[in-house]
């Protein structure tokens, strides 16, 4: 029944955010967190166990199945965006700066929200660190929808559109690695356990992801393609789920792997996973929204905070990262602005935590990264705007470095 519930709230949901009422040039705020799919993140926290209690904490106990699942399949979808050949020809300093942003913006939240984690918290030493890192993981990330949107309109010239999108995928890598950092800390009861717990999800995924290409080397039928992708999606999170490691690494290992040696039939499991790559996102973003506890007053305090700190961190981490890039991308002149956006990808670290590393401290982090997103996706409207005025559209050839992300 509450399954159902959930579906069904996916459902109305969705014709709502498809209805004029959301309307952009009426309701701005609210048009973009429905195109983001965060309306269905604010749901969630509305019909959760602290507020109207529609879902009960039992329930969402009976949907970490459901979470695994989608962690994993989100996994899997960003592995094949690690595609070899784009990433052997980026030229250095892309990754440089792309490492600028990701770790300016971490050094200012995770350093700074130890202590207020260590003495709300009561736990130790290492716990807060853990959280703390996890904290400037989601920091670290950006969101580079609103750039997409912006070329595809013709607002924004599509060399520094595909600039702002490819740095934003590649801090995705930053936010990975701090996530199995933080699980090696606080998912076991050494560093040494937690450290192999980390390896068997990567390994799992390796050995999921090499199966899966093996399956569908030979496949020709579209049908069969995607029921045979779908099925290798939900063995990876899964096993995951019973083996209790981290699914969403293990989905990350097993799309890599499958891009690595999956040829030709790659791109059309991409497509195939493309078709229910929306839907899951909502599933999810609406469990991640019922877990939140809305009373937290402690989380509250953390927010501004963790948003203040993030803003400064990307308005300076987009400018040390115009330095280093130098002419290897076209970025428009004012590249932090265009970075406030943060994306799903920080829900999914958090939820991951929390599922992995059960607890008073996770539940905090959740708790502040999930109200720190929403209003960062608020923010960015405003902010985007910013780029816009200060660099107009220009009818440019984009550079080599630029040519492969497209």
């Amino acid at each position: 029944m509450q399954a159902l519930l959930v579906f069904l709230s996916i459902a109305a949901l969705s014709l709502l955010a498809s209805s004029r009422a959301l309307d952009a040039g009426r309701f701005p705020a609210l048009a973009r967190l429905a195109a983001s799919g965060f309306l269905f993140l604010l749901v969630g926290v509305l019909l959760g166990p602290s507020m109207a209690g529609v879902l009960s904490t039992r329930n969402l106990e009976g949907m970490r199945p459901v979470m695994a699942l989608g962690l994993g399949t989100a996994g899997v979808i960003l592995g094949l965006n690690l595609e070899p050949r784009l990433l052997r020809l980026l030229p250095r300093p892309v990754y440089s700066a792309a490492l600028a942003h990701a770790g300016t913006a971490f050094f200012f939240v995770a350093p700074a929200l130890v202590a207020p984690l260590l003495l709300t918290s009561g736990r130790s030493l290492q716990a807060a660190v853990g959280a703390a890192a996890l904290l400037g993981a989601a920091a670290s990330l950006s969101s580079g929808h609103f750039a997409v949107l912006a070329y595809r309109s013709g607002r924004m010239d599509r060399a520094r559109g595909l600039g702002i999108a490819l740095l934003t995928m590649l801090d995705d890598a930053v936010g990975l690695g701090v996530l199995a950092l933080a699980l090696v800390l606080g998912a076991a009861t050494n560093v040494g356990e937690g450290l192999g717990l980390v390896c068997l999800a990567v390994l799992l995924g390796v050995m999921c992801g090499a199966l899966l290409a093996f399956l569908t080397h030979a496949l020709k039928d579209l049908a069969e393609l995607t029921t045979v992708t779908l099925g290798g999606v939900a063995l990876v999170g899964g096993a995951a789920a019973y083996l209790r490691v981290s699914a969403l690494l293990a989905g990350v290992a097993c799309g890599a792997t499958l891009a690595l040696v999956g040829g030709r039939t790659v791109e059309r499991v991409a497509r195939a996973l493309g078709r229910v790559e929306r839907p899951v996102f909502l599933v999810l973003v609406f469990l991640v929204g019922c877990g939140l506890h809305a009373r937290d007053w402690a989380a509250w305090a953390l927010v501004p905070g963790f948003v203040g700190l993030r803003f400064l961190g990307k308005v300076l981490g987009g400018k040390l990262a115009q330095r280093l890039v130098g002419s290897a991308l076209e970025l428009p002149p004012r590249l932090g602005y265009a970075l406030v956006a943060q994306g799903g990808l920080a829900l999914c670290l958090v939820a991951e935590y929390g599922m992995l590393v059960p607890g008073g401290l996770s539940q905090r982090v959740l708790d502040v990264v999930v109200v720190g997103a929403v209003v960062n996706e608020l923010l960015a409207g405003p902010a985007f705007r910013q780029v816009l005025e200060q660099g107009p559209t220009r009818a440019t050839q984009p550079a080599p470095g630029v040519g492969v992300a497209t």
